[in-house]
């Protein structure tokens, strides 16, 4: 039987597998410093009910740097920012501005007062002196507005204008007369016109007798209106009996007449 020699030169071709995990030491140092730095990068990991038994595995790494989203953040904010100051209420003028209005609201409210004082600046007492006496309307053939009034009736001094611009309207055709409560001259006046309230405007015709009367504060137009119709000569007035808000005569402060021919 043959025997087979050995063959020294043929075993060095199979090494062990069990050589390779003699590695170099220099190999694994690096591997393991490898993948210990590589655990150091900041992980998010997400699980629902978190359980400290429990170790999580999963890791994401954040797509963008800290930088960018920092940088992005800022830029949010100042947008935020922007918006609010947009929606917000408007801000309130500087001094300039509020001087401006000011000198503005000032000569406004002198324009206005001076012309109230020109168109409608007129007083009881203006009106009450330029008022025909009542013996002379009475004698004059024309149709006369008797007027009874007193210097603290709030209403007659309100409507001291409308009545001096319907005076002076038609104050060539009408009669204009003015006879004050407070004087006790015009007692018997006072009875024969029922007067209860002030003012008290009495509408006669051309021979004086009474077609209407209207009391207190109403609108300009009542007598507008009615002097109107005494001016045109018609036969009655269009608002023969209204009442308004005025003033009792029980408030009267009687004083005696200087001048018989006084109509104040």
């Amino acid at each position: 039987m043959a025997r087979v020699a050995p063959n020294p030169l043929c075993l060095h071709r199979f090494r062990p597998y069990l050589q390779a995990s003699h590695s170099s030491p220099s190999l694994l140092k690096s591997t393991f410093h490898y993948q210990t730095k590589y655990r150091k990068f900041p992980t998010v990991s997400c699980q629902t009910n978190p359980d400290s038994s429990e170790t999580s595995t999963p890791t994401v790494q954040p797509p963008f740097s800290p930088s960018l989203i920092s940088l992005i953040s800022d830029d949010t904010k100042r947008e935020d920012t922007g918006a609010s100051q947009d929606s917000g209420l408007p801000e309130f003028p500087n001094k300039d501005v509020n001087k401006r209005i000011a000198v503005v609201s000032l000569l406004a409210a002198a324009g206005l007062f001076l012309s109230s004082r020109l168109d409608f600046g007129v007083s009881l007492k203006d009106i009450s002196v330029a008022a025909l006496p009542y013996e002379e309307a009475l004698s004059n053939g024309k149709p006369t507005v008797v007027e009874f009034y007193a210097d603290w009736c709030e209403v007659c001094r309100e409507l001291a204008p409308d009545v001096y611009k319907v005076e002076q309207q038609y104050k060539d055709r009408v009669n204009f007369v003015m006879l004050n409560v407070d004087n006790t001259k015009w007692e018997q006046e006072l009875d024969e016109f029922g007067v209860e309230g002030i003012p008290h405007f009495a509408f006669l015709d051309r021979e004086g007798n009474e077609e209407g009367n209207v009391v207190g504060r109403l609108p300009r137009k009542y007598l507008l209106e009615n002097v109107e119709a005494l001016a045109r000569g018609e036969g009655s007035i269009p608002h023969a009996r209204v009442v308004g808000q005025y003033s009792n005569t029980e408030n009267r402060k009687v004083r005696s007449a200087v001048d018989p021919r006084s109509h104040g």
